[in-house]
């Protein structure tokens, strides 16, 4: 059998000409998969949008039923960044799904990626930051709910950090959320996670590497979690349009490649979502996007 990767076409929706969101990167990040023989057709799950009633387990049910309907005022549309449509609701739903099905294939497998999630803005009664409902919060407390798991562990690596999953999940002992971000950047109004590591602007490959070693295997020992949600966002990318760190290409890789050997030799079963990434630059920040898929499938054969 071949790594499990969630994938659905409903990953992109249409966005009005301009926008500063990448949306297009999320079938891109498919096609470089296949283009670069990373991944096989065979091995590609096709999510479902998840039913509504799973959704309001994070977020208000009141909330949940505006945005759907399209009745959320314009300054909590402008929080969120985009524009409503039918397509964007279906679009939620679906990636919102697929974190939940990469979470179960991840349990039942060990290891599975899913080619979008990350939407860790989301508060419960808002939205934001280019987030509508948060897929972390979400999968977690359905697992917890449906007696899957019983800790769980978050890992945010996104540039950014994850208030919204820390505000959702504040009170949840048993779901543990460690965000490591660059200090001076959005959300410039930080929540309280678990553990908060606040990186300076300009940390580089080596120095992100030393400050992650020092925290995710001591991390991992004490949780002791039966599942890892690993939030693989390239924004800490020198080069990307809204991150403030100085990774290379080279030092993603070698970030995936360490979280993902820590998690499965601490025999914590791992789903990874693809996180933040921002550029013009379409087909380069796709390509980024697939270094977890390609750690993830080095460790795969080694192990299987």
């Amino acid at each position: 059998m071949s790594l499990p990767i969630v994938y659905h076409p409903d990953h992109v929706a249409p966005l009005p000409p301009g926008h500063r969101f990448p949306m297009a990167k999320f079938g891109k990040v498919y096609e470089w998969l296949v283009r670069d023989g990373v991944a096989t057709l065979d091995q590609f799950h096709l999510s479902q949008p998840a039913a509504l009633e799973i959704v309001t387990l994070a977020h208000a049910p009141d909330y949940v039923k505006a945005y759907v309907d399209g009745a959320l005022d314009a300054r909590a549309m402008r929080r969120i960044g985009f524009p409503w449509s039918a397509q964007l609701v279906q679009r939620t739903l679906t990636a919102l799904g697929s974190t939940l099905l990469t979470a179960e294939l991840a349990l039942h497998h060990g290891l599975a990626c899913s080619t979008a999630g990350g939407t860790h803005h989301a508060f419960y009664d808002f939205g934001a930051g280019y987030c509508i409902f948060n897929d972390l919060a979400v999968t977690a407390r359905s697992l917890k709910a449906r007696g899957l798991v019983r800790r769980i562990l978050i890992v945010d690596l996104d540039v950014h950090q994850g208030d919204g999953t820390a505000s959702i999940l504040q009170s949840d002992a048993d779901i543990v959320t460690f965000s490591m971000h660059c200090d001076a950047n959005f959300p410039f109004h930080k929540q309280h996670s678990d553990y908060d590591v606040g990186l300076p602007a300009g940390v580089d490959d080596d120095a992100y590497l030393d400050v992650l070693a020092a925290w995710l295997p001591d991390l991992l020992t004490q949780v002791r979690p039966d599942l890892v949600l690993y939030d693989a966002g390239v924004d800490p990318h020198r080069e990307d349009a809204l991150g403030k760190l100085a990774l290379s290409d080279a030092g993603l890789l070698r970030r995936d490649r360490f979280v993902l050997e820590n998690c499965l030799r601490q025999g914590a079963p791992v789903a990874t979502v693809i996180g933040g990434g921002y550029s013009k630059d379409i087909d380069a920040l796709a390509r980024r996007h697939t270094l977890i898929h390609r750690a993830a499938t080095e460790l795969w054969r080694q192990v299987t």
